[in-house]
Formats: structure tokens, sequence, C-alpha cells
């Protein structure tokens, strides 16, 4: 198996999928964003560390995650995060999820990230797996979220 991770700032063109990959997996209701929105967000420049990442198994894009200011509207206290992990449902139980996670976790410590956040609804077992931490409840749209921490040794 071939893979290989990029980032969207390196190919812009990714963008529109990743747009449509996020609002089809996480705002596809009404008031969510739109794919052109999304797009312009994943385009504009940063405001502190941000990046985009898309892996492609073989030559075909299947998944992406990022490094993000803000992801959870009730603690913008936090910052950054780990945010938009997604992974074709077809190309899942293959360990993308986990080198998505482990390529945002290498950029964070590239620009000197002492601690990385992230929420999820259903995904407390695999980010534990990967040495992330509990550390509370959210609400996040009048949904109970999963709050957790990363501890990274700064290179």
């Amino acid at each position: 198996m071939t893979v290989r991770i990029t980032a969207v700032s390196r190919q812009p063109e990714l963008a529109a999928l990743v747009a449509e990959w996020r609002v089809d997996a996480f705002f596809d209701r009404p008031g969510g964003y739109t794919v052109e929105e999304m797009t312009a967000l994943i385009l504009k420049p940063p405001d502190g560390p941000n990046e985009t990442f898309v892996l492609f198994d073989r030559e075909r894009p299947v998944g992406t995650a990022g490094l993000m200011r803000s992801d959870l509207e009730s603690r913008p206290d936090l910052t950054p995060w780990l945010g938009g992990l997604y992974v074709e449902p077809a190309f899942r139980g293959r360990g993308h999820a986990t080198a998505l996670v482990r390529q945002v976790e290498d950029f964070a410590r590239a620009v000197s990230v002492p601690v990385l956040w992230l929420y999820t609804l259903n995904a407390e077992g695999l980010y534990l797996r990967l040495g992330w931490l509990y550390a509370g409840v959210e609400q996040e749209e009048g949904h109970d979220v999963i709050l957790m921490r990363r501890e990274l040794s700064v290179l």
C-alpha cells in the first residue's frame, strides 16, 4: 500500500474536496457551511498555526485532518485544535486516521505547540489508543461531546 500525506497549502486545488468532505461529514444541516464557504475558510490565510492535510491511498485522496485555531464554540479559550478528521468509508480500517492524527501532531510540534485539543462524539477510543487524554464533557449544538487533549513534547 502506498500512502502519502500532503498539505493543502502545497496543493490548494485540494481545498474544495476537503470542504466537500467536511460539509458532508460535519456540517450537513440547516445553518451549516456550504462547500464554497468551507473552501474559503480552508484557503484563508492563517492567524496562527494552521494547516489542512490530505492523505492519499495510492494516488487517490481519501482522508483529511487539520490543525486549526478553534473548533469548539463553547471553548474559545483552548487553542489550537486537531479537527476535521475524516476518512472515506471504503478506506477506513487501514490506519489512515492514525496517520492523519500523527501528521497533525508532528506539524504542531514543529511549530512549537505544547498542547493540542479535540472534541469527538464517538471516536474517543481511537484517540485514547493514540495517547490523547480525556479532558471532560462539553456541549456542541445541544449534544454532549468528549473533550480531549494531547501533551506534545516540542522539538
